[in-house]
């Protein structure tokens, strides 16, 4: 079967409006580039400060990019991992940051609420699986996490797992009961409405074609028109405004890949009998979640190649047919791929890189909690001169070393799905 263009979450939007192209000139205290989740919740915190004057210019349509093709899952945490943090950052201020993403789990949780916003939240938590035997993995994330950061991740036995996921592929879990799960292109677009009502200016189809200096201020010009603007804000993850060449250096655009089922209706409960999200331990791990018209939702892998659909399709059913054989039959309605931002030491970059153009870029592939985190440090500077940012002053605008970090990245992807199979096979060697 061919797969068409249109992924699953566009095919099913709530709510989509078309935001009118930027015409002629404007001002404005603040200009945000980039309406995905980043430079969505940035406008948002921005006008729940009460602050006024906020251009939000988007090149394509409202999260077209990552925030509006993911996974869906909403946990705390970074791509580096909390030992990686400890060791760079000392106890205090790696707390501080995870802090600041469990608390952007519970502001999503709260703007759904408070905004209506209809995108499907799953407060059912999110289970890490294990793919291997050896469950030290597990033990040993479950006390860090428990010791230095305050946090604690239910322990799910092997059996209890098997009950819940019917299959024999995984040993015992963790389960994060904060976590959730939600419809993240509806959340945007649900974001959007909510700072319009609050008097922020909504562009789409504007890309940012030039930004230069102007006064004391900025200057942000598209195809018609232009923004003069107090302060900047460049928010544009994996697709590059090419506006500030050591920006653009700063990432790599790395794609990852997922596909939805066809309805499943009660054959659901022949693979999943669960509502929580589920990823496992290895590198190269496999996501996928539950959907409430009883799809399967199915992501994995990442790459240099953005792929087309049909390719997707190839390579992910292979992977959920390793976990759940009793799918082979299933039709695949819908997959994709999307780029997202990744920097080489796998934090975000936030914070003021002249003075008035601010960033928040290079959340990899764990960014729906960071890029919440990101808009409300970044609101708070610019309304309250909040300097909380500086907490990521250690992970700046790093070359990404492109093209040779583009080929390092997939070798290393690679080499660690090599370590992934070998361990495994050892493993089942064993007996």
């Amino acid at each position: 079967m061919a797969i068409g263009n249109t992924n699953y979450y566009r095919a099913s939007a709530i709510g989509m409006v078309e935001w009118p192209a930027l015409m002629g000139r404007t001002d404005a205290e603040v200009c945000i580039v980039g309406a995905g989740f980043a430079g969505l919740n940035t406008a948002l915190g921005l006008a729940e400060r009460g602050y006024r004057g906020i251009t939000l210019l988007e090149s394509e349509r409202i999260a077209h990019g990552a925030s509006g093709r993911n996974g869906g899952f909403v946990f705390a945490g970074f791509s580096r991992g909390e030992a990686a943090l400890l060791r760079e950052l000392g106890p205090e201020r790696a707390r501080r940051l995870h802090r600041g993403t469990l608390d952007a789990v519970a502001l999503i949780r709260d703007r759904c609420a408070r905004y209506r916003i209809a995108c499907d939240p799953t407060p059912s938590g999110v289970l890490w699986a294990n793919w291997f035997r050896d469950a030290d993995v597990l033990r040993a994330r479950q006390r860090l996490l428990a010791e230095h950061y305050g946090v604690h991740w239910d322990w799910v036995p092997q059996a209890e797992l098997r009950a819940l996921l019917l299959t024999r592929r995984y040993g015992d879990a963790l389960r994060e009961r904060e976590a959730m799960h939600i419809h993240p292109l509806n959340y945007a677009l649900g974001l959007a409405r909510a700072a319009s009502e609050r008097g922020v200016a909504i562009h789409e189809r504007s890309p940012a074609l030039g930004l230069t200096r102007d006064g004391a201020g900025w200057c942000v010009r598209t195809a018609g028109g232009e923004v003069r603007a107090r302060q900047v804000v460049l928010a544009c993850g994996g697709y590059l405004a090419s506006l500030r060449r050591r920006v653009d250096a700063g990432v790599m655009p790395i794609a990852t890949y997922v596909m939805v089922t066809e309805p499943l209706g009660t054959r659901m409960r022949e693979v999943i009998r669960t509502d929580a999200a589920v990823y496992d331990t290895r590198f190269a791990f496999d996501y996928y979640r539950p959907l409430p018209d009883t799809r399967l939702l199915w992501g994995g892998r990442i790459s240099i190649l953005d792929r087309p659909p049909d390719a997707v399709k190839r390579l992910l059913y292979r992977d959920m047919l390793k976990v759940f054989p009793q799918l082979d039959g299933v039709r695949i309605d819908y997959a994709w791929s999307g780029l997202m931002s990744y920097a080489r030491h796998q934090m975000p970059q936030i914070g003021e890189i002249e003075p008035g153009l601010w960033l928040a870029q290079a959340f990899g592939g764990h960014g729906v909690a960071p890029t919440t985190f990101a808009g409300e440090l970044l609101a708070a500077a610019i309304a309250e001169g909040d300097e909380r940012w500086r907490d990521f002053a250690d992970y700046g605008l790093v070359s990404a070393l492109k093209p040779v970090g583009l080929i390092g990245a997939q070798l290393t992807y690679w080499w660690q799905q090599f370590r992934d199979a070998w361990k495994d096979w050892r493993e089942r060697a064993a007996g």
